[in-house]
This record gives structure tokens, sequence and C-alpha cells, in this order.
């Protein structure tokens, strides 16, 4: 796909930026690796960021002089937030571009429809969004956080500051209906109950109704599992009829879009987030990272969003293996990976877990305000225990589904 302005414009600006570094690579071939996120379409809030820190990460290893001494050269799709385009684009890059490495995917439905694809070409792929935990195939290492790493925390903080009566507002898609059955369980865990679940389209935008359902309900705390530009109406509807105050907020979706940005501080100021990244995390790896991302896009670039560490992490883990393989072979670099990889990130320490290709990695619980994530508690070195429990890709290799959560 071809490179817009801004992404040349961020392009030059990073060589620029790393000039300092010599360069050696190999004049005889490079490694291509591929990445499909929503850049336009209803869920671009997501990917954008996402395919900005994944040509983040390829400038960055550029200027250490690449990978196993050649040039990473990065083949960019934009599905335009359209499962059939991703389709489209999984089968075209791993046919013709023979990518190392897919990182794609920001819905668990995109997900679904990239995985079997790159699974049959035997193309690696790394899936760098948050989502509601289970995958288990050899093929794919998932480093976005799971349930028991951010919605038990967050679940568990609420509740203890707020009560025991939940009202869930989520999406209607995977994602959204197994996340809300993870929030059942842990509100259920902790002693208390569920009023009711609410479940909306991607493309809904007026939440008056299910408001009305919520002041009528008086719950202690609303759980929110939203996503996408059409739901951010729901936090400005909120404040309108007058609940922000009122009734707690939490979510483990809210920011992830950039909302906190996009949306004035006054409509959103008390939200509750449990994330992997928060941009203002301190720590002088993280204060690089910001830097050196700025200097590439802009001091005005709105914020380093934890869908986007995700998948900058994402190849910082990959990277190691192969340089730990000593080839960008599929298979070498699993093995690789399985060997328990960790890298030091701008979130803190992540480490792949071999049996289920998922992450451990700190988690922090923030308040949204002003503009700002502020760290409120740090939970450090979290298990993917809800995807460990059924899956175990080192005793199972051949495991190929999605475990999903029974009540």
């Amino acid at each position: 796909m071809a490179l817009n302005r801004r992404q040349l414009l961020g392009t030059a600006a990073a060589a620029a930026a790393m000039t300092q570094v010599p360069r050696a690579y190999a004049q005889s071939d490079s490694i291509v690796v591929s990445s499909i996120y929503d850049q336009s379409g209803g869920l671009d809030v997501y990917g954008k960021p996402v395919a900005d820190l994944v040509r983040f990460a390829v400038a960055e290893q550029n200027a250490k002089g690449g990978l196993l001494g050649k040039e990473i050269v990065l083949k960019e799709y934009d599905p335009q937030s359209n499962n059939q385009l991703y389709a489209q684009f999984a089968k075209r890059t791993a046919l013709a571009d023979k990518p190392a490495a897919v990182f794609a995917g920001i819905t668990s439905s995109s997900r679904e429809v990239v995985r079997p694809i790159l699974r049959q070409a035997k193309t690696l792929y790394f899936y760098t969004t948050q989502y509601e935990g289970g995958v288990c195939d050899r093929n794919i290492f998932c480093t976005g956080v799971t349930p028991a790493q951010t919605v038990q925390k967050l679940v568990n903080h609420t509740m203890a500051k707020t009560g025991k009566k939940a009202y869930i507002v989520a999406a209607d898609y995977n994602y959204g209906q197994i996340t809300a059955d993870w929030v059942k369980k842990f509100t259920l865990d902790n002693g208390g109950e569920v009023l009711n679940t609410e479940f909306f389209p991607l493309d809904v935008a007026d939440f008056g109704s299910s408001i009305s359902k919520i002041q009528a309900a008086n719950p202690d705390f609303v759980y929110s599992a939203l996503v996408g530009g059409a739901h951010m109406s729901f936090y400005r509807q909120w404040k309108a009829a007058g609940m922000l105050g009122k009734i707690q907020l939490s979510s483990t979706t809210f920011a992830g879009g950039n909302e906190h940005i996009a949306l004035p501080a006054e409509e959103y100021n008390g939200h509750w987030i449990c994330q992997n990244y928060l941009q203002e995390l301190p720590g002088e790896r993280n204060k690089k990272l910001v830097a050196d991302f700025h200097k590439m896009f802009g001091e005005d670039y709105p914020y380093i969003t934890e869908l986007g560490m995700g998948a900058y992490q994402a190849f910082l883990l990959w990277a190691a293996a192969v340089e730990k393989a000593g080839t960008v072979d599929r298979m070498a670099v699993i093995e690789a990976l399985e060997t328990g990889i960790s890298v030091d990130a701008p979130s803190g320490r992540v480490t792949v877990d071999p049996a289920t290709h998922h992450t451990i990695v700190d988690v922090h619980v923030s308040e949204a305000r002003d503009k700002q994530l502020n760290l409120i508690e740090k939970f450090e070195q979290q298990p993917p225990a809800d995807t460990s429990a059924v899956c175990d890709l080192i005793n199972n290799p051949d495991d190929n589904q999605q475990y999903v959560i029974e009540l």
C-alpha cells in the first residue's frame, strides 16, 4: 500500500533523528515484515497509533543496523475497518511479500479472520491488541493484555472503592461479549452482582435509553467495554445527563483510542482505567521512547496508546527472538520465543509465556484527568492466568482454537 504524505514525512524525520547510529546492512537482501491495521474506517482511532508504533519500531531497529545485518522493510496495509479487506490483505502479504512476521488486527473478529489464513500460509503472526483471552495457536503470539491481567484488577479496585453493584455496557461482538462475562465473573468472585448488561453494535451513537436504564438501576459503578468512534458518544452523553461524578465509570477500553485526548476533559474526568502502558509512566526507558517517538512524528502527536505499545513490544520480542535464533525462519523464531524471551520495554519487563504465547507484563490502574492518565496503582508481572488455565502449547503444540469463559 502506498505511504501517505504524513507517513513519508515521518519516515524521513526518523532517518534524520537517528543518523548518528551507523548502518551495516547486508547488500544481498532484506527482511520483510508486514502490518495490517485500520488507518481509516470506524476503528482508525485505534489503528493509526498502532501502525505508527510499528513504523517507529522498524525505523529504530534499522537505525541500529537492522537485524542479522539486514535492513527491515515494512509492507503496510490499511483494511479500512473491513474484515473482508483483512482477509484479502492477509492472503496478499503472505503470498506476495512473504514476510518474516505479520503484525495485524484491532478487533477480535479481525484477528479470527487473519489467524487461519496466516496459519495455513505458515506465516508468523503477532496479535498486539488487548483482547478477551483464550486464543491457543502455536503460530500466533498475543502481546495485548487479557482480562486476568487488567479487567480483574480494575473490577477489584472499583468494587473496593465504590460498592458491589455493577452495570456493564459493552460492544456487541466477541470482544465485548466475552469481556462482559469476565467482568461478571470477577464481580461475583468479589461477592457482588451485575444488575444488567447491555451490548451495542459498533455503529451505535445514541445511548440515551441506556443511560436512563442505568439511572433507574442505580449501580455502584458502570463498567465500559465500549469500542470505536461511535461509542465515544456514550461518555459525552453520560456527562450531559449529569452522571459524571455520581456513579463511577471504569473501563479497560477508554483511552485505547485516545478518547481522553479527543473528548473535552470535563466530559470524562475521574474515569478509572487499567492498562499495561501509560505514556506518563516514570522511568528512563519510557522517557526515551516518548522523546524519540515525538522526534519522528512531531511534538503535537496526541498520545502513545497502550494498543500501539502492544505492537511495539511485539516487535521487540520478535527482533530478540530473531537475534537468538540467528535466522528469520518461522519455526526457529517460534522456538526462540518459547524459551521465555524477555525485553525491557517502556511499560516494564515483558516476557513471553511459552505455554500460551501470551505475555507477562506490568499493569497500571490510573485515573483519566485533564488529558492525562494519572497512575494510581501498579501490579507487577501479571501472567495471562485466564489463558494459561486452558492452553498449553508446549504439551499440546497442535492446539488451534479459542477457549471461551463459561459462567
